[in-house]
């Protein structure tokens, strides 16, 4: 089963170009489900035609889904909202606020993860398309079940070990309820279930397309989304380059064509190895199923727009006669923008305003680092045995070769 992801700057089009894609795959005989993860879902705005919460068909093969979120947080987070409202309640706050305050925040993109990972594990689809929240949410979203992770095997077995035995004593001393096993059980399956969205949509069967418009600003966006997602593992495919003026008409047009030609030129060099297919602006806006599909064919003007990813992905480990090589792609990135730690068994890395704790194997966890450089786009740390002596921690632009 093939999974595709698109984001990009809001407003750059990657409904219309999600759109397009899907009902370009079911056009060739796939069965296609084509969902949002976007709170402000624009679906059936794309579609021009009714959608409802379950998948719903609007042309042959070709399904589309805007997630009940509030049904699936009904089934995902019952037994944690039930406690914590019960804390609320004693601490005397109002009801209809405790029930607004128990709404975690973003919680509809989460839960529209949790719904493609029950599409795509029904067997039910050959092609599943997710057209993504804008970028920032997206990637502060595909972060979630790493860091849920660290919490869920650092943290939640100890509070788990320390509330059973204290429990009677905290409740009757503070008054408030202490979390059970419903609780303690309810997270630790939202964490496998999140893991396996995670394992899903990093796996090689998926991949992420980036949505852009000709625009200085849009493309340094771009560029960033492009780093932050190799960061977390997951692979970018391709660019579609949206809304290109075409070249003839008057001196105002041919304005735009120059400024556009441009930084399509810069998006070309940025994204050098990767396909940067390009879709004209229209003198109408493309709903329905057929002018999505339209769309669709000129964008990709005969390449497989479902082709597999290249490579091996941006997270790689390679042994050596020393030890190993850890590399994780990081386009766009120099050496002074990444810092580097080694906590027990995880390697820490910083891009900017986002943190990866990679969790190292067994055979990784017990060497030590021994250098690490930034080059070409990729972060590469050398691990070897361990000596009795010396710093296990360096920064990349410390690191020598």
């Amino acid at each position: 089963m093939r999974i595709l992801l698109f984001t990009g700057k809001g407003g750059v089009g990657k409904s219309t170009v999600a759109s397009g894609t899907a009902a370009l795959a079911a056009a060739d005989g796939l069965r296609t489900l084509v969902l949002s993860t976007d709170a402000a879902h624009s679906l059936a705005d794309a579609f021009g035609a009714p959608v409802g919460p379950e998948p719903t068909e609007v042309a042959p093969r070709l399904f589309v889904q805007q997630v009940d979120a509030q049904l699936r947080f009904q089934q995902s987070w019952a037994d944690i909202q039930r406690y914590l409202l019960s804390v609320l309640d004693v601490a005397g706050v109002d009801p209809v606020a405790a029930e607004e305050l128990t709404v975690i925040p973003g919680a509809e993109e989460v839960l529209a993860l949790l719904e493609l990972r029950l599409q795509a594990m029904s067997g039910r689809w050959d092609v599943v398309v997710v057209d993504c929240a804008p970028t920032a949410e997206t990637l502060r979203l595909l972060a979630l079940p790493e860091a849920l992770g660290w919490y869920m095997h650092r943290v939640l077995p100890a509070e788990r070990r320390i509330v059973k035995a204290l429990k009677p004593v905290l409740t009757r001393a503070a008054g408030v309820p202490m979390p059970g096993d419903d609780v303690f059980d309810a997270i630790e399956r939202l964490h496998a279930e999140l893991d396996q969205v995670r394992a899903l949509l990093s796996g090689p069967e998926a991949s992420v397309r980036l949505v852009l418009t000709p625009e200085t600003v849009v493309l340094a966006e771009a560029r960033r989304s492009y780093t932050n997602l190799s960061l977390f593992g997951y692979r970018v495919d391709g660019v579609v380059a949206n809304r290109v003026f075409p070249a003839g008409g008057d001196a105002w047009r041919e304005g735009w064509v120059a400024a556009q030609d441009a930084v399509l030129a810069q998006v070309s060099q940025s994204f050098a190895g990767l396909p940067v297919w390009r879709s004209e602006y229209r003198p109408v806006e493309p709903v329905g199923v057929e002018a999505l599909h339209t769309l669709a064919t000129e964008v990709y003007a005969g390449s497989d727009p479902l082709a597999p990813p290249r490579g091996e992905g941006p997270f790689q480990v390679t042994r050596t006669e020393r030890g190993a090589v850890l590399r994780l792609a990081l386009p766009f990135v120099t050496r002074a923008e990444v810092d580097l730690a080694r906590n027990g068994d995880e390697l820490v890395v910083t891009v900017g305003s986002y943190r990866r704790l990679l969790t190292l194997p067994s055979g990784l966890a017990r060497l030590r680092v021994a250098g690490a450089r930034v080059e070409d786009g990729q972060l590469r740390v050398r691990f070897a045995e361990p000596e009795a002596t010396g710093a296990d921690v360096r920064r990349p632009q410390e690191a020598r070769r």
